[in-house]
């Protein structure tokens, strides 16, 4: 299979590489040329399999310069033992028809962790397969969950050296305790003055900059990410939507009006994953994109035009704090017919201008596939409350963002079809908030707040949260965002 650029409809390139590449060389995306189907005896096969099979099974379309032994060698590493009970992204069942696929079992608490665990494998792979012998430069930009992930997956990987660049007030306590006490000799971790955006695209100007990509060259090292703009990143997450259906298959039988799927998001990564799914079978009638107050994808579906120029919110959902949607670039792709420039002149009206307006064809398209839904921090406080009250489930923050827009989307629509609500992260990551959903109760620090948490729901702390009590910070340096070619390169030792 080959990928293409969202930029350059020349550029042709296999998965090995565009997985270790990361992001193309004139900063567009890589997108399979192609995508595959999944036939009703595909999914009739795939309900009697575990989550380890399944990946297997999706995944090998879309890494076919893999061998059987190299995909069994990645698979098998990420998700043995590594996930509670072996059991990756479980289903709880709410009521009738909302499904909450429970993403965040893993090692760091999060969803990152499911495409996170597996990318060092297919980066190390794919790194021998493309550029043998050279030491692989790993960029982050986090919004909170996907630092702690990549650097999790990637601590003392042989071969490599990460840098994970956060804001400095944008991520919660927790979050930020679990990258400043990161083990690992190959790891680095900075705070920046400014927000996730401004990580994000001092993260991808270094990418494309010409003249570091030679000092990196000359000191036979190269760059990629661990951010969703990697193929490497996106393809392990169509996997989790691809398995709840069959989860939902096993169990219910019949799902021949289809399912919905609600996802909480920012930077559209995990959403468009549920819509890769859709194009290869899944019958996903509306993908539901859930915002915060920063709700500038909400305005995209509903009027067609993206635009950045608005307030920036720090909210109590943090890991959505975003006004650049990164992934949005492959929708575009995808629903302008595979037209890169296009694409690229929206991209750059977006970079110069700071928002794009798309064609009526296109808008349509849109408000077809999506529906776009945003709370504020009361709102999903409320939704926090009211869920634990009916079900006695507790939901974080994201989560409490997706149920209160998919109550909006049954409101306005009364389409119960049986829902996927991806819940992202758990409770504990947000503890003085979930706590503040649901008591007046306060305490004196994080874990105070952790504890406090536990006692008001009796639910379980996860061992990950209640071992970073005792955890040493190793990393407490902060840069400006202009500073990070500097820091980038003083890391690496290359003056």
């Amino acid at each position: 299979m080959a990928y293409i650029s969202t930029r350059d409809s020349s550029v042709r390139v296999t998965a090995a590489q565009a997985i270790a590449q990361g992001i193309s060389a004139e900063g567009g995306l890589f997108v399979p040329e192609k995508f595959p189907t999944l036939t009703a005896s595909d999914f009739e096969a795939l309900k009697g399999m575990d989550y380890i099979e399944r990946a297997q099974f999706v995944l090998r379309f879309f890494l076919d310069d893999f061998t059987e032994v190299e995909l069994d060698y990645c698979v098998k590493g990420a998700y043995t033992n590594t996930f509670d009970e072996n059991r990756p992204a479980p289903i709880a069942r709410l009521g009738e028809k909302a499904n909450v696929l429970e993403l965040w079992h893993g090692p760091t608490c999060a969803f990152k962790d499911l495409a996170l665990q597996l990318l060092p494998y297919l980066l190390t792979v794919s790194a021998k397969k493309t550029a043998a012998g050279k030491k692989t430069v790993i960029l982050v930009a986090t919004s909170g969950d996907t630092g702690k992930a990549a650097l999790e997956g990637f601590k003392d990987v042989p071969g490599t050296e990460i840098l994970v660049f956060y804001p400095s007030d944008g991520v919660s306590p927790m979050q930020k305790l679990q990258m400043a006490s990161q083990k690992g000799e190959n790891v680095h971790v900075f705070a920046i003055h400014g927000n996730f955006d401004d990580a994000q695209t001092g993260v991808k100007q270094i990418f494309t900059n010409d003249e570091i990509k030679q000092l990196l060259a000359e000191n036979n090292m190269q760059f990629s990410s661990a951010n969703s703009i990697n193929w490497g990143r996106l393809a392990p997450q169509i996997v989790y939507y691809v398995s709840a259906y069959c989860d939902m298959l096993a169990e219910n039988g019949d799902l021949s009006d289809g399912i919905n799927v609600v996802v909480p998001t920012g930077n559209f990564g995990n959403i468009l994953a549920a819509y890769y799914a859709k194009k290869m079978g899944v019958p996903i009638c509306k993908l539901i994109c859930a915002s915060n107050a920063n709700n500038v994808l909400t305005d995209f579906i509903r009027t067609g035009t993206y635009d950045r120029n608005r307030p920036f919110y720090t909210t109590y959902s943090p890991s959505m704090d975003i006004l650049i949607s990164s992934n949005l670039e492959r929708m575009l792709f995808e629903l302008y017919g595979n037209d890169a420039e296009t694409v690229a002149k929206l991209q750059a009206d977006l970079s110069m201008n700071g928002k794009y307006t798309v064609s009526n064809d296109v808008c349509a398209k849109i408000s077809g596939l999506f529906y776009g839904g945003c709370c504020d921090d009361a709102q999903t406080l409320k939704t926090i409350d009211e869920v634990f009250e009916k079900y006695g489930y507790l939901c974080d923050t994201h989560t409490g963002v997706a149920m209160a827009v998919y109550e909006q989307y049954l409101k306005e629509t009364g389409d119960n079809r049986p829902t996927v609500i991806a819940s992202t992260a758990s409770p504990y990551k947000f503890a003085k908030n979930v706590l503040s959903a649901l008591s007046d109760d306060a305490a004196a620090d994080e874990f105070g707040y952790v504890r406090l948490l536990h006692d008001v729901t009796a639910t379980e702390i996860p061992s990950p949260i209640a071992a970073l009590e005792n955890a040493t910070v190793r990393f407490n340096e902060t840069c400006e965002k202009d500073g990070m070619r500097d820091v980038v390169l003083k890391s690496l030792g290359i003056e």
